[in-house]
């Protein structure tokens, strides 16, 4: 088998390692009923797919279908579970409308593959969650939750520092990379707005990761080259997370991000300094500004009742 690596000994170390494992494009056999022939085939229907639909609403299906096609377009349809839904929705928690619209599109595509295209596809694992919206208001995680996780699960304790000291969103805290820590700096991923930012990486970030074991290009490694997914630590998350309480049941990974943003407002960083760090938007910054504030009001008022 040629592998077409152009001169990168990374890329050739990749496509090697994928033959080896019998993962590379020329070895695995092609899915049947997979998500990028039914969009393709929904948008090439001009009476029950694309075509009844007008420019506006096929426009927003088109971002939606092609971060489906991106990340899904080659897997069997057959194979998706109602859990993996809920966790990619889970993952779209800050932005809501965004989520519904995933959940929205998942559904109409297996509906019109079921209905339309007689695919033997089974119960639709998006129904009823088109209207998805986060049960409650994203919370920053208490003190004594952050304490807890030196009893969590590696893989759980190494993503929560993650998230908190990169102020990145879950996903990209996972499968970030050893070489995106270079010295007193590193390179964090703006996943919603697709772009990558420079940012300062806090001593005890680079301490934290300094003393993780090297496994692989992630400090999450499924193997020498691939991160572990999402879906595996979240999992692992909600299991430990079970078993401190009915008190930890409001909190998410997500709410690492959010503490993250208390911390910085705590710490005296102005709106600004705390985007340069996380990426967020300015009204998702003073939001969190202001709890970091009442929660340091608090602490004056009380502690002037000693």
């Amino acid at each position: 088998m040629k592998l077409d690596w152009q001169g990168d000994a990374r890329e050739l170390d990749r496509l090697y390692w994928l033959a080896q494992g019998g993962k590379h494009k020329a070895q695995v056999k092609p899915s049947n009923y997979t998500w990028r022939e039914c969009i393709e085939t929904w948008r090439r229907d001009p009476i029950a797919g694309q075509g009844k639909l007008k420019p506006s609403t096929k426009a927003s299906y088109r971002r939606t279908m092609d971060a489906i096609m991106a990340k899904n377009g080659a897997k069997d349809m057959r194979k998706t579970t109602r859990q993996a839904v809920r966790a990619a929705l889970e993952n779209l928690a800050e932005t809501p409308r965004k989520a519904s619209r995933h959940a929205q599109t998942i559904s109409l595509l297996w509906n019109y593959a079921a209905t339309e295209l007689d695919w033997p596809l089974g119960e639709n694992p998006a129904r009823r969650l088109a209207r998805y919206k986060p049960a409650r208001e994203i919370e920053p995680w208490p003190a004594w939750m952050v304490e807890k996780l030196d009893s969590a699960p590696e893989n759980v304790r190494i993503a929560a520092r993650l998230i908190l000291g990169t102020g990145q969103r879950p996903n990209a805290a996972i499968t970030m990379r050893r070489d995106q820590i270079n010295g007193e700096w590193m390179r964090v991923r703006d996943e919603k707005g697709d772009k990558w930012l420079e940012v300062f990486c806090p001593k005890s970030l680079r301490d934290f990761t300094a003393s993780l074991p090297i496994r692989g290009d992630h400090f999450l490694a499924r193997n020498l080259r691939e991160p572990l997914g999402y879906q595996g630590v979240e999992r692992a998350f909600r299991a430990w997370r079970k078993g401190l309480g009915e008190n930890a049941a409001p909190y998410t990974m997500h709410g690492l991000r959010k503490l993250a943003i208390v911390e910085l407002a705590e710490a005296g960083s102005s709106d600004a300094e705390i985007q340069s760090v996380t990426g967020q938007s300015a009204e998702m910054v003073a939001y969190y500004r202001k709890r970091a504030n009442k929660r340091a009001l608090s602490k004056i008022a009380q502690e002037r009742r000693k």
